[in-house]
């Protein structure tokens, strides 16, 4: 059994980096040090990335127990890696598959999110961003995934309201595409994934690029807000 918190294989021309901390699938500094060290090893001019975490959860968010500390610099040193893990999945030059293996919160939600195509496994399974209801805000370098990706019907309840949906039902709030049966998840990922693959670069990207650009530009300048403000 591996011990990496996140690993990345190669089938074919499709990249899987999978998520597996055997807990919460935590976005740790160390789980985003690491889940970014693997992209940066995944080909950005051919071939399609699927993200995936263990066996019932995809990633429960950023991790509680480094929130929970009260250190400035580690909360800092973590959301702002996170940020900036979006943003690059964000503006990724090949398409993404996310994978979603179980519950979907948080900043799990919100790479769910910055995928082209998002497949859920069927169960009792959640999407939630459930960060109001945690006494938190959401910022602009997250705000403006979510607005690119919620249904407007329910912008309100999902975000504002920090409402938790069913795979099912995440469909329609705008968080999921497809719901497969367990038994067929992984083959119905990679299908998605090889099928995507063949999207020929740069026509992909420059695509992405015009209809992306000014969400990329306000992500990134208030990723750049965030880090002035927190180093002041």
């Amino acid at each position: 059994m591996s011990t990496e918190i996140a690993t990345l294989s190669q089938e074919n021309n499709i990249s899987i980096i999978r998520l597996d901390d055997g807990k919460a699938n935590a976005f740790s500094y160390e789980m985003l040090t690491k889940f970014n060290e693997l992209l940066a090893e995944v080909p950005r001019d051919s071939g399609s990335l699927v993200i995936t975490g263990r066996e019932g959860l995809f990633s429960g968010g950023f991790d509680l127990k480094t929130l929970a500390t009260g250190d400035m610099d580690k909360i800092h040193k973590m959301v702002t890696l996170g940020y900036k893990t979006l943003l690059d999945l964000y503006a990724f030059d090949r398409p993404i598959i996310a994978a979603v293996s179980g519950h979907s919160i948080a900043l799990g939600l919100f790479v769910t999110c910055c995928a082209d195509y998002r497949i859920a496994i069927d169960g009792q399974y959640i999407c939630q961003a459930n960060e109001v209801r945690n006494h938190m805000d959401i910022p602009t370098q997250i705000m403006e995934i979510l607005k690119a990706r919620v249904n407007k019907n329910y912008f309100y309840p999902a975000v504002y309201h920090s409402d938790a949906y069913s795979m099912r039902d995440s469909i329609a709030v705008g968080y999921i595409d497809e719901v497969v049966p367990e038994g067929t998840f992984m083959d119905r990922v990679m299908a998605k994934a090889e099928e995507l693959s063949s999207l020929p670069h740069p026509y992909y990207i420059n695509t992405k690029k015009f209809a992306q650009g000014d969400v990329i530009e306000k992500i990134a300048n208030a990723i750049e807000k965030y880090e002035k403000l927190t180093m002041a």
